[in-house]
Parts: structure tokens; sequence; C-alpha cells
């Protein structure tokens, strides 16, 4: 024994185990072990017990420990309500690797920003640390763009639940356009007339153009709603015979016409304009909407679908995409992080 032992021996103890038991307290108590001054929580920290010597791994305890009163890094995800909040998160804690990325999903379209993204630069795992430009990821915020009330009732209406509009019985019909009355506008007298000019604003030539495109005539809506208490399709059947003088066959068709109440062939417009907002408290976009009717044995169906719906999403997105890339002079990649 070593010089420890002086005090324990000089001593009177009554059995040989007291003896034993004070001398391991001295030499192999852990009740002293302290950190040092250099204590690295990178490093491994072992410790030995008098229980046979026993090697204990307290690398977890010790960063646990050290992290109690100040975490080791930042991490998290915030998840924040407006396009300026994660506009300020991102100027609060961003360094020179963060990035924006920005996913234009129609149906849940979402902002995120990476405090800690990895550095720029080629993979290199040449040194024994790791890749130096590797970086955790882990302190991220995310800005779930929330579509409007109207954006998300003219959509359901347009596409469904599978992608295909529906189909509206008369009465359904009725009610969706009461309810929705606000959103629909009537044409103006230049959109009305179906002629560019210069004179025109420069979205009634484009709601011109589209009528164009597509043959259609716009309508307002009390005409709207005129036919979803009124209306009624009559439907006749013609006989038509038509001779090939060379050949001498001939070729018989039956011509179908849908006509109305009063009998004269019906003519009824088939674009209606709505001015609707893409997201919660943006700018309203005008679009044409397609209005058409489908006769299903004694009854009719009626179709309202969005013209080109993508082509306002798109314009809405790329401003809030633009607004957040410059206010925040962060690198801006369109798509998901990776998780």
């Amino acid at each position: 024994m070593t010089g420890n032992t002086d005090e324990i021996t000089s001593h009177p103890l009554t059995n040989t185990a007291e003896t034993m038991r004070d001398v391991m307290e001295k030499i192999g108590g852990t009740e002293h072990i302290t950190a040092p001054d250099d204590f690295d929580l990178t490093k491994a920290h072992l410790v030995a017990t008098p229980s046979h010597r026993t090697v204990h791994d307290l690398t977890d305890k010790h960063r646990n420990a050290a992290e109690y009163l100040k975490p080791a890094r930042r991490k998290g995800t915030a998840r924040l309500d407006d396009l300026q909040s994660i506009i300020e998160w991102a100027n609060r804690f961003k360094g020179e690797t963060s990035a924006l990325f920005a996913k234009p999903d129609m149906t849940a379209p979402t902002l995120t920003c990476i405090a800690d993204y990895h550095a720029t630069g080629p993979v290199d795992q040449a040194t024994a640390a790791g890749d130096p430009t590797a970086r955790h990821c882990h302190h991220r915020a995310i800005y779930n763009f929330p579509l409007s009330e109207e954006w998300k009732a003219w959509m359901k209406v347009s596409c469904g639940n599978d992608g295909k509009p529906l189909l509206l019985e008369k009465d359904d019909l009725g009610e969706f356009i009461e309810a929705q009355a606000k959103d629909i506008m009537d044409p103006t007298p230049a959109v009305l007339e179906g002629k560019e000019s210069d004179k025109n604003q420069n979205w009634e030539n484009r709601l011109i153009q589209t009528a164009q495109q597509i043959e259609g005539r716009y309508g307002q809506l009390t005409q709207l709603l005129a036919m979803s208490k009124q209306f009624q399709v009559f439907e006749s059947s013609d006989l038509k015979v038509s001779t090939n003088r060379d050949t001498g066959e001939s070729e018989i068709q039956f011509l179908n016409e849908h006509k109305g109440a009063d009998g004269k062939p019906l003519n009824i417009p088939n674009l209606i304009i709505i001015a609707i907002p893409v997201f919660m408290g943006g700018a309203p976009y005008r679009m044409p909407v397609r209005f058409r009717y489908r006769k299903m044995g004694g009854t009719v169906r009626f179709i309202m679908s969005i013209y080109n719906p993508e082509k306002a999403f798109e314009a809405a997105f790329k401003e809030a995409v633009v607004q957040a890339t410059e206010a925040t002079e962060l690198p801006m990649f369109m798509g998901a992080p990776e998780s």
C-alpha cells in the first residue's frame, strides 16, 4: 500500500473487511471526480470503478450534463404562419451556408429555410474529423402557404377528389353560385365585345384571348342564377340523308339538337369571370371559368372548371418566392430539402 494506508493502519479496527473497505474508498472512490478545465465533449470519457475495475463509458452522460445549462448546437423546426415571419426568422438565424427551399405544390405549397445547411463545394472525406463542409441541417423553419377559402372552393368544383370536375345538379349549382356570388364579376363592355385593343386593360385582353382560343362567350351572374332555377333542355332528333352521285351510296345521320322551353336552340354563355386570391390575404387573380352542361337521360348536370388555374398559382407563388429571396438574400432552391 502507499501512504494513503498509514492513517488507516494507525487506528485499531474490528476486522479486516472494514480495513479493506476504507482503503478502497481512499484509492478507488469516484465521488471526487471532477471535469478538467479542458473538458472536450467531442471525445469519449471513461472511468474505472472499484468493482473488478469495470470500465464505464460516461460520454453521453457528460454531454447531457453539459447541455443542461447550454445547448451544444441549435436544432428544431419552427412552423410559421405568414411569409413575413419566415423572412424575419431567416434574417435572425442565417449564416454563410443558410438556404431556402420552395415547393410549388398546388395542394400544399411550402417554403423552408435551413439555417445550418451544408456549405458549398464538393464532398470532402479526406480528413479524420469528417467532411468539413457538412452540417447537421437540424435548425429549420417551415411556412405552409395557406390557400384561400375561395381558391379551395373553386378548385374543389373544378377538380373534385379525382382531378375531374364535379357534375352538379341544378339545385347544387344554384347553391354554389349563391355562396360564391362575391367571386363572380360581370364582364366589361370591352370583354363582351371580344376585340383586343390598346385601350383595354391588360387583363381584359387576356380574357378576350382566352375566349377566342376556346370559342367562348362570357356570361353574367344573373344569367347563371336564372339558369340554376329555370333551366330546361329539350332534345329533338332530325334525320339527314345524303347521297353520293358518283357512287350512288347513301348516308343516314340523326342530328340531335338541344332546345329551350320556347323551342329555340339553346345559346348560353360558356364562360364566366371570377376574381379570387390564391393565398389567404393575397391579391385577387381574374380567371375565366368554363361553364358547360351535360344531358344525362331526363336530367341535366352542370360542369364548372377554372381554365388553366396553374397559371394563376404559378404567378402568386413566384411573387412570394421573389419577395423572400430579395428580403433574405439567401439562395433559393425549387423543391424539397433532404429529409
